[in-house]
């Protein structure tokens, strides 16, 4: 039986950690520093902030962890997966190098030019006037990017003139340096493939939800929401993706040394001339794991040994189901969410994020404080299960869309 520790603190982490205790395989699952609403799942938690590389690596040591999977991005940036490996630990993520894919949008985006990946043009500015003057050669709206991490909220789309100055500033002040891309109409979606072995490994199609409001409105987040499989995007259009974008990219990364056991997740969209590709991230995504990992029927721990030492798993998911996973957050999220909001009885499928405790009660901490999942034969029934539980709880301090799924509802 093995032990394995999971890096992390969301709702992505505790998705990630109940998977691999179905593993017939696994003996404890600890999650460093995840959250106490995990521990109902019969994860131990630890408290060691993920960037704690070296006690992390002295945790490891003493439980004897046979294997490690980084969640978020932060530590991956920071190299952590290079400081892990190196004390001898079998580890699923990127290195430090490979990271940038994620941590570094010019380096993504200068990758993708190089390897003929579809992506909307840009350009990269530090300076506020020499942004302004280039993008008074290109016709509203623009997308300006933060270029660095940013939890998916580093992007603003400028649809107006005497907003563009502000905008370009705002963005230079909060990053230093600033990615200006043409903007690309069309839908988006999730696309994850686990690499490692000779061929990538497709996940099931999920869609994010990024608007705070209803319909796609208001400011970005990290994610109010997600559902998959995604019935529009056909089996036509995935064997298009991996000729054209996944097989490129697979092919880039084996030239420039870039390849890792690890996640690459692929921010696609829909354009009428064709998918490109928005951005890479390098692990799961959140909410999309919260969706995608209850649907894996083959055994989690046997997939992720197998990437690690260089073999293309076997993956089977159900293919029977529609899963919807709605985000409830906090008030005033993504901006200024209220803190320490106690939070009602909450039934099993939740998997949480944002939460302390205190006297056996779970408050809120953080912006986005629980996903809960559902899932039914069609779409609809889905998401009238996950908006039926909802209301049915006394969630009036918090907000949640209603709409998760809309697209294909629609």
């Amino acid at each position: 039986m093995f032990n394995v520790l999971v890096i992390g603190s969301g709702a992505r982490e505790h998705a990630i950690a109940t998977t691999f205790l179905k593993s017939k395989q696994v003996a404890t699952v600890f999650c460093a520093p995840g959250n106490p609403g995990m521990q109902a799942s019969g994860i131990q938690t630890v408290a060691i902030l993920e960037n704690d590389f070296g006690q992390l690596a002295t945790f490891a040591a003493k439980q004897q962890i046979d294997l490690v999977f980084v969640g978020p991005e932060a530590p991956l940036a920071e190299g952590i997966v290079n400081f892990l490996t190196a004390k001898g630990l079998k580890v699923f993520g990127p290195n430090q190098n490979a990271a940038k894919l994620e941590s570094n949008k010019q380096f993504a985006k200068d990758f993708m030019r190089r390897h003929h990946v579809p992506t909307a043009d840009f350009n990269v500015f530090t300076d506020v006037n020499q942004a302004l003057e280039y993008t008074q050669r290109l016709s509203l709206p623009i997308v300006i990017k933060e270029n660095g991490l940013a939890s998916g909220k580093g992007v603003k789309i400028v649809t107006k003139a005497d907003e563009l100055v502000p905008a370009l500033r705002e963005g230079i002040q909060k990053s230093d340096q600033i990615l200006i891309e043409e903007y690309l109409t069309g839908e988006e979606f999730s696309l994850m493939v686990f690499v490692g072995g000779p061929e990538p490994v497709i996940l099931p199609i999920s869609q994010d939800h990024k608007k705070l409001f209803a319909g796609d409105e208001g400011p970005n987040t990290g994610g109010m929401g997600a559902y998959s499989p995604v019935p529009h995007i056909t089996d036509e259009i995935i064997t298009q993706l991996k000729k054209s974008i996944i097989l490129p990219i697979m092919d880039g990364l084996r030239q420039e040394n870039l390849m890792y056991a690890g996640t690459l997740y692929i921010g696609c969209i829909l354009t009428p001339e064709g998918t490109k590709v928005i951005e890479f991230n390098v692990r799961l995504g959140d909410p999309e794991t919260q969706v995608l990992l209850p649907q894996l029927e083959s055994d989690f721990y046997t997939v992720i040994s197998n990437l690690i030492m260089g073999k293309t798993p076997k993956m089977i998911w159900q293919n029977q189901e529609y899963y919807i996973g709605t985000v409830v957050a906090a008030p005033g999220y993504p901006d200024n969410p209220k803190q320490h909001i106690a939070l009602p009885d909450l039934p099993d499928n939740i998997f949480y994020g944002g939460v302390v405790a205190k006297n056996k009660t779970l408050y809120s901490s953080g912006g986005r404080i629980f996903t809960l999942i559902a899932h039914a034969l069609t779409l609809k029934k889905a998401q009238t299960i996950v908006n039926t539980t909802l209301a049915n709880l006394d969630l009036t301090n918090f907000y949640y869309r209603k709409d998760i799924g809309f697209r294909d509802l629609n």
